[in-house]
């Protein structure tokens, strides 16, 4: 005959919501009695079912992760590693794709999380005071990715300090022409991603410090994709006088640029510096000079903060983290053609592949 948690609960003394809560290893159960509990469910040959705990205590044991676009590279990462850190906290993973805007309004109006999760994780959602409403109205922890909040918690990388680090680089090098690739796709926006504005006043901001009047010709926006990068690019190169370096929002993007210049028969970095944005995988392979901004190490610390949140008493104030981001340097920036000597080799970058610099 199978054991039943309420014979565990008889023999240990306590509740079969706390006997619930041992084997799962929720908060509210001191060390010693949930060992106690352990041990007798072991002796006695009862196993935890997860619908029944959940029932009987309210809690799922999952945690719901949001994403605007599970195909994207960035949000992969990001679910990688909050993934693997609310698995080593025994936590199951719920993940919901928004998709698109009908996606994005069905979620937020049917209360699809209600009774089925813990606590939320949103990644890179500008909450409407709708949406913000709904989730608060779970009573469930949640925290955000890639946004500031007052209302939840959260963990975001400092996207105009990273601005300033990349175009300062460049204008260390002595480019005084620097070109902007941003990020602006409303298909994107529409479905819940956040178009990182602050990269672009991190930029401006940048210029201005050196004395480098703005150029609103030199800032050309596109998709968040290979293909809107190259868009961009042949939109640079058309301008009266092409810059000798650029910054783009993404890498992804930023690889669409390079093939752009390289297939218009320039050679980076000696005629166009570029720096991207991300440290995507294959920006090694392409050398290409970038700002990491630690994307899989977001995602352990948004997953690490929802579970503090959990743990924490109810009604504490939310904390809001912030990841430190660096500079890569690589093969793909360099000083301007004008301020080096004639040499047999011009394309050749005077920057170490392997040099890091931090901002």
């Amino acid at each position: 005959m199978t054991a039943k948690i309420e014979e565990v609960a008889e023999r240990a003394g306590v509740a079969v919501s706390t006997v619930s809560r041992a084997l799962r290893d929720m908060p509210g159960v001191s060390l010693a009695t949930r060992q106690r509990i352990k041990d007798i469910a072991a002796e006695v040959g009862y196993l935890a079912s997860p619908n029944a705990a959940r029932l009987a205590t309210g809690v799922t044991g999952t945690v719901a992760v949001i994403v605007p676009d599970a195909t994207k590279w960035f949000f992969g990462q990001v679910i990688s590693g909050a993934g693997a850190a609310l698995r080593a906290a025994g936590r199951d993973v719920l993940l919901y794709e928004l998709g698109d805007a009908d996606g994005r309004r069905r979620f937020f109006e049917g209360q699809t999380l209600r009774g089925r999760a813990d606590a939320v994780l949103v990644l890179s959602l500008r909450l409407s005071e709708e949406e913000t409403h709904s989730l608060r109205a779970l009573g469930l922890p949640v925290v955000l990715l890639g946004q500031g909040s007052e209302v939840f918690g959260s963990v975001r990388v400092d996207d105009r300090a990273a601005g300033r680090s990349a175009v300062r680089h460049l204008i260390n090098l002595g480019h005084r022409r620097i070109g902007l690739i941003g990020i602006d796709d409303a298909d994107e926006v529409t479905s819940g991603g956040t178009p990182p504005v602050s990269r672009l006043a991190g930029y401006r901001q940048s210029l201005l410090a050196a004395g480098i009047p703005l150029d609103t010709d030199l800032e050309q926006f596109g998709a968040n994709s290979v293909s809107g990068g190259a868009e961009a690019m042949i939109r640079l190169l058309s301008a009266a006088e092409r810059p000798t370096a650029v910054f783009v929002g993404s890498d992804e993007m930023a690889f669409g640029a390079l093939g752009v210049v390289r297939a218009a028969g320039l050679a980076v970095p000696r005629d166009i510096s570029f720096v991207g944005f991300d440290n995507h995988d294959l920006s090694e392979v392409m050398e290409l000079t970038t700002i990491d901004q630690d994307i899989r190490g977001q995602g352990e610390a948004a997953a690490q903060l929802l579970l503090e949140t959990l743990a924490a008493a109810p009604g504490a104030a939310p904390a809001n983290r912030t990841i430190d981001t660096r500079l890569v340097l690589r093969r793909t920036t360099a000083p301007p053609s004008s301020a080096l000597p004639a040499s047999p080799d011009s394309t050749a970058s005077p920057t170490s592949p392997e040099s890091k610099e931090e901002t």
